[in-house]
């Protein structure tokens, strides 16, 4: 029997010791939802006994059901023909399976059927289900789809569909790459014109790259405003399903085989308003993105996590020279590193998700009070979680999916030949994990998102909190290491803006992002060290490993021979 939650020791770490407290009274508005909804719970030591009976049965549905069909459902996919998507069987029962468990609208609320949890616990379902089978998670993981309706449509919309996507009766896609427009949204095309006499309306365009396209309902960016070619002139939109927008092919892709990657022609499909016009990128989509960068993190996590433990059983088995392949160094410190590696990406992910649940909460504390009630303590903490949202949201999502695609890669190499062979596993974690650091904001433009944030310190207030703590031996050793790191990095980023030379900032910024990473990753280790012992030393590998890798980056950034944009240019053209 496998249960992918209770047999992993860091994720039952995280959820006993992230303390969501705040994040569950602000949901849960001080626990009065218990009055009218039967599942609500009356204090958050219910809240967190229900969140782990649910974690332990979507935990059991990953591994004992979704993880052993995955390897058919990547060989053999979904089927299309004649402008229609047919999904694999085994997706269809993996999608009945999950909707049994009534996990569809998760973060729904309760008067729309979902269940009311935060993203944090979400995300630990998203990154089991990934484990399990990766592409699975590509339509499981759009309920964003459904938090953006209910977060920024009106009231007749959230009652009209909402339901739907709680009982899973509806699925859904969010449309926004085109042919000449993927990572610049701002150029987007696709029209939307309103009938003059109906007020009604009408999407007429392409889309491209869009996971699960061939969904029941659809949100949708498109250009609103005739004459603009900026931000400001496009509006989201929702339409449904119709003869009117076709599927035009399905991609054929290096992984993620399981979901269909959809090209889709719209011709005049009825579409209405979801929100008000001109908001649909410059507000809506951009908000919708802390979730979406989420989700990509949880995926690659998942997928991670995979490729680690198939990497550790292969070695414990496999034996070369009389002895198993895992008591040799060179394999052991691998394995050592992989592990490290899923451990910090995790640390990471989940304090990002938790900022992300203190931002909604926040938020909507402060939209939905009438005003005279707001105190400046609630603009306060909305504004510092909205910034600390911005740069880990983009730090997270450039951190775990680089990992996904280290792990993977060391993953075949452990398996040698056989990795490479379609009878394993392995090769399959290696092709899913690619298009992680890629959608949703490759990581380049994560670098781009997360670089003002590092540049003004964002993270300061909170490592300053983390400093004060007292630490001993090994612990206190990592802790001057750290303050070293914060100190250096404060210098780095002083000489690069005083510098005031834009060609150089951008092209040190990964550099300083990667140190900021590095960093802040290292602080939320050693503060999780000190609550478990058994941390202790991943905590040191991962701190004494990264300082190299700190110093480097530390050095060329503070370098005044640094290579230059024409050298680059030269060494390019040579």
């Amino acid at each position: 029997m496998s249960n992918f939650f209770t047999d992993n020791k860091d994720l039952v770490f995280t959820l006993n010791h992230i303390d969501l407290k705040e994040v569950v009274a602000q949901r849960e508005k001080n626990y009065s939802e218990a009055a009218t909804h039967d599942h609500a719970p009356q204090d958050y030591a219910d809240a967190l006994d229900n969140f782990r009976r649910v974690l332990e049965v979507i935990g059991d549905v990953c591994g004992e059901r979704i993880d052993p069909r995955s390897r058919q459902v990547d060989e053999e996919g979904p089927h299309f023909e004649n402008n229609k998507v047919t999904y694999h069987p085994l997706t269809r029962k993996n999608i009945e399976d999950l909707c049994s468990a009534g996990v569809m609208g998760v973060m729904l609320p309760y008067k729309y059927g979902g269940l009311n949890f935060p993203n944090t616990i979400y995300t630990m379902m998203t990154e089991m289900v990934s484990r399990a089978d990766a592409s699975l998670q590509n339509l499981f993981g759009l309920q964003d789809i459904s938090e953006t309706i209910c977060e920024f449509g009106n009231d007749e919309q959230r009652q009209r569909f909402l339901p739907r996507f709680a009982s899973g009766e509806a699925d859904g896609s969010m449309d926004l790459t085109e042919p000449d427009s993927g990572s610049d949204l701002q150029s987007v095309r696709l029209k939307a014109t309103q009938d003059p006499n109906t007020g009604k309306w009408y999407l007429d365009g392409m889309k491209r790259f869009i996971t699960n396209g061939c969904a029941k309902v659809h949100l949708v960016l498109a250009r609103s405003e005739e004459g603009t070619t900026d931000g400001r002139g496009l509006s989201m939109f929702i339409c449904e399903a119709c003869p009117q927008l076709v599927v035009r092919r399905i991609e054929h892709k290096l992984g993620i085989h399981g979901v269909a990657t959809c090209e889709l022609q719209y011709n005049h499909v009825p579409a209405e308003l979801c929100g008000l016009r001109r908001r649909g990128l410059t507000k809506y989509i951009m908000s919708l993105m802390n979730g979406a960068r989420v989700a990509i993190s949880g995926q690659a996590l998942g997928i991670a996590e995979a490729a680690f433990r198939e990497a550790r059983k292969y070695a414990s088995e496999r034996e070369q020279f009389k002895k198993s392949i895992d008591k040799f160094p060179a394999i052991y410190d691998m394995l050592t590193k992989m592990k490290m590696k899923v451990l910090a990406a995790r640390t990471l992910l989940y304090e990002t998700t938790k900022v992300v649940d203190l931002r909604h909460g926040y938020t909507s504390l402060v939209e939905h009070t009438p005003a005279e009630n707001v105190t400046q303590e609630m603009r306060d903490k909305q504004k510092y979680y909205s910034k600390m949202a911005a740069v880990l949201t983009p730090m997270a999502k450039a951190f775990c999916t680089e990992i996904a695609n280290q792990v993977s890669y060391d993953c075949i190499q452990i398996h040698g030949g056989t990795g490479f062979m379609r009878d394993f596993n392995a090769e399959r974690f290696y092709r899913d994990a690619r298009i992680t650091n890629i959608y949703e904001g490759t990581t380049q433009l994560q670098v781009v998102a997360a670089i003002g944030g590092v540049v003004q310190r964002t993270l300061d207030s909170s490592m300053e909190q983390m400093e004060k703590v007292r630490c001993e031996g090994v612990l206190d050793r990592m802790n001057g290491h750290l303050k070293d790191m914060r100190r250096r990095l404060q210098e780095t980023v002083k000489f690069v803006s005083e510098k005031r030379d834009s060609a150089y900032s951008d092209l040190v910024a990964r550099d300083l992002v990667e140190m900021e990473i590095y960093l802040y990753t290292g602080r939320l280790m050693l503060r999780d060290a000190l609550k478990n012992p058994e941390r202790e030393p991943l905590t040191e590998k991962f701190i004494v490993d990264a300082l190299p890798e700190f110093e480097a980056r530390h050095r060329r950034a503070m370098s005044n021979d640094y290579t230059t944009i024409d050298n680059h240019r030269t060494i390019i053209d040579y």
